[in-house]
Protein backbone atom coordinates (compact mmCIF):
# COMPACT_ATOMS: atom_id res chain seq x y z
CA UNK A 1 0.00 0.00 0.00
CA UNK A 2 1.05 3.54 -0.87
CA UNK A 3 -0.03 6.32 1.33
CA UNK A 4 -0.29 10.26 -0.45
CA UNK A 5 -0.93 13.12 1.28
CA UNK A 6 -2.80 16.23 -0.55
CA UNK A 7 -2.34 19.34 1.50
CA UNK A 8 -5.19 20.66 -0.11
CA UNK A 9 -8.04 19.82 -3.22
CA UNK A 10 -5.61 21.67 -5.78
CA UNK A 11 -3.04 18.70 -4.51
CA UNK A 12 -5.80 15.98 -4.94
CA UNK A 13 -6.37 16.88 -8.57
CA UNK A 14 -2.81 17.15 -9.46
CA UNK A 15 -2.14 13.94 -7.98
CA UNK A 16 -4.93 12.57 -10.51
CA UNK A 17 -4.07 14.21 -12.99
CA UNK A 18 -0.50 12.96 -13.26
CA UNK A 19 -1.99 9.80 -12.50
CA UNK A 20 -4.11 10.03 -15.51
CA UNK A 21 -1.47 10.10 -17.78
CA UNK A 22 -0.82 6.28 -17.19
CA UNK A 23 -4.34 5.64 -17.46
CA UNK A 24 -5.68 3.58 -21.22
CA UNK A 25 -9.03 1.70 -21.99
CA UNK A 26 -9.64 -0.89 -19.17
CA UNK A 27 -8.36 0.73 -16.80
CA UNK A 28 -10.37 0.73 -13.57
CA UNK A 29 -10.61 2.79 -10.17
CA UNK A 30 -12.60 2.49 -7.17
CA UNK A 31 -12.74 5.31 -5.24
CA UNK A 32 -13.31 4.67 -1.24
CA UNK A 33 -13.96 6.82 1.36
CA UNK A 34 -16.76 9.05 3.15
CA UNK A 35 -19.13 12.00 1.89
CA UNK A 36 -16.06 15.13 1.34
CA UNK A 37 -13.14 13.17 1.13
CA UNK A 38 -11.95 14.27 -2.26
CA UNK A 39 -13.15 11.54 -4.44
CA UNK A 40 -15.29 14.10 -6.74
CA UNK A 41 -12.08 16.48 -6.76
CA UNK A 42 -9.80 13.67 -7.83
CA UNK A 43 -12.16 12.72 -11.12
CA UNK A 44 -12.38 16.35 -11.95
CA UNK A 45 -8.45 16.21 -11.95
CA UNK A 46 -8.41 12.86 -14.20
CA UNK A 47 -10.82 14.33 -16.13
CA UNK A 48 -8.44 18.05 -16.63
CA UNK A 49 -5.76 15.07 -17.98
CA UNK A 50 -8.20 14.56 -21.08
CA UNK A 51 -9.76 17.98 -21.30
CA UNK A 52 -12.81 16.64 -20.11
CA UNK A 53 -12.61 19.02 -16.36
CA UNK A 54 -15.69 21.57 -17.87
CA UNK A 55 -17.86 18.20 -18.49
CA UNK A 56 -17.63 17.25 -14.55
CA UNK A 57 -20.94 16.52 -12.68
CA UNK A 58 -21.78 14.30 -10.13
CA UNK A 59 -23.36 11.08 -11.41
CA UNK A 60 -25.29 10.53 -7.46
CA UNK A 61 -28.77 10.05 -9.45
CA UNK A 62 -27.76 8.89 -12.86
CA UNK A 63 -25.03 6.00 -11.37
CA UNK A 64 -22.94 6.66 -14.68
CA UNK A 65 -21.95 9.36 -16.07
CA UNK A 66 -19.51 8.91 -19.86
CA UNK A 67 -16.73 11.62 -21.03
CA UNK A 68 -15.84 11.27 -24.35
CA UNK A 69 -13.01 12.66 -26.27
CA UNK A 70 -11.54 11.42 -29.16
CA UNK A 71 -8.58 9.46 -27.16
CA UNK A 72 -10.90 7.79 -24.78
CA UNK A 73 -13.86 7.23 -23.07
CA UNK A 74 -14.49 7.88 -19.19
CA UNK A 75 -16.79 6.66 -17.33
CA UNK A 76 -17.65 7.94 -13.59
CA UNK A 77 -19.76 5.75 -11.46
CA UNK A 78 -20.73 6.32 -8.35
CA UNK A 79 -22.65 3.53 -6.98
CA UNK A 80 -23.73 5.02 -3.38
CA UNK A 81 -27.28 4.61 -4.21
CA UNK A 82 -27.07 0.94 -5.59
CA UNK A 83 -28.66 -1.97 -2.81
CA UNK A 84 -26.21 -4.79 -3.86
CA UNK A 85 -24.09 -5.72 -6.68
CA UNK A 86 -26.94 -7.42 -8.56
CA UNK A 87 -28.35 -3.80 -9.44
CA UNK A 88 -24.63 -3.08 -10.78
CA UNK A 89 -25.10 -6.47 -12.73
CA UNK A 90 -28.70 -5.64 -14.03
CA UNK A 91 -27.58 -2.24 -15.45
CA UNK A 92 -24.70 -3.69 -17.36
CA UNK A 93 -22.21 -2.15 -16.02
CA UNK A 94 -19.91 -5.36 -16.27
CA UNK A 95 -19.81 -4.53 -19.67
CA UNK A 96 -18.19 -0.79 -19.07
CA UNK A 97 -15.05 -2.81 -17.95
CA UNK A 98 -12.91 -3.31 -21.55
CA UNK A 99 -14.87 0.11 -23.07
CA UNK A 100 -12.93 2.58 -21.42
CA UNK A 101 -11.23 3.74 -18.19
CA UNK A 102 -13.68 3.32 -14.93
CA UNK A 103 -13.81 4.82 -11.86
CA UNK A 104 -16.46 3.87 -9.54
CA UNK A 105 -17.14 6.04 -5.82
CA UNK A 106 -18.11 3.38 -3.45
CA UNK A 107 -17.14 1.03 -5.50
CA UNK A 108 -16.32 -1.54 -2.92
CA UNK A 109 -19.64 -2.71 -3.45
CA UNK A 110 -18.91 -4.11 -6.66
CA UNK A 111 -15.12 -5.67 -5.78
CA UNK A 112 -16.51 -9.33 -6.15
CA UNK A 113 -16.83 -8.44 -9.94
CA UNK A 114 -14.19 -6.29 -11.01
CA UNK A 115 -11.68 -7.29 -12.99
CA UNK A 116 -8.66 -8.59 -11.84
CA UNK A 117 -6.22 -6.04 -12.16
CA UNK A 118 -7.30 -2.50 -10.39
CA UNK A 119 -6.55 0.25 -8.70
CA UNK A 120 -8.65 1.29 -5.35
CA UNK A 121 -7.78 4.60 -3.58
CA UNK A 122 -9.16 4.96 -0.19
CA UNK A 123 -9.93 8.77 0.45
CA UNK A 124 -9.72 10.10 4.54
CA UNK A 125 -9.77 13.51 5.64
CA UNK A 126 -7.45 14.72 8.64
CA UNK A 127 -8.34 15.49 11.84
CA UNK A 128 -5.93 18.50 12.45
CA UNK A 129 -6.19 20.05 8.89
CA UNK A 130 -9.42 19.91 7.13
CA UNK A 131 -8.14 20.90 3.78
CA UNK A 132 -5.85 17.91 3.81
CA UNK A 133 -6.77 14.40 2.30
CA UNK A 134 -4.66 11.16 3.13
CA UNK A 135 -4.73 8.75 0.06
CA UNK A 136 -3.85 5.03 0.58
CA UNK A 137 -3.42 3.17 -2.90
CA UNK A 138 -3.92 -0.52 -3.18
CA UNK A 139 -3.16 -2.34 -6.33
CA UNK A 140 -4.90 -5.72 -7.24
CA UNK A 141 -3.98 -8.36 -9.97
CA UNK A 142 -0.30 -8.00 -11.89
CA UNK A 143 -0.74 -4.47 -13.56
CA UNK A 144 -0.22 -1.98 -11.66
CA UNK A 145 2.72 -3.74 -9.55
CA UNK A 146 5.56 -1.60 -11.35
CA UNK A 147 4.04 1.79 -10.92
CA UNK A 148 5.47 4.23 -8.29
CA UNK A 149 2.43 6.01 -7.35
CA UNK A 150 4.17 8.75 -5.37
CA UNK A 151 5.96 9.56 -8.24
CA UNK A 152 2.36 11.07 -9.14
CA UNK A 153 2.28 13.59 -6.08
CA UNK A 154 5.02 15.84 -7.33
Amino acid sequence: MTEIICENEYKTKQFANNLAQILTKGDVIVLSGELGAGKTKFVEGLLNRFNLQNEISSPTFTIVNEYKNDQISIYHFDLYRLGDIYEFENIGGEEYFSKGICIFEWGELIEDILPNDYIKISFSKSNENAELRILNIETFGNKYNEIDFKSFSN
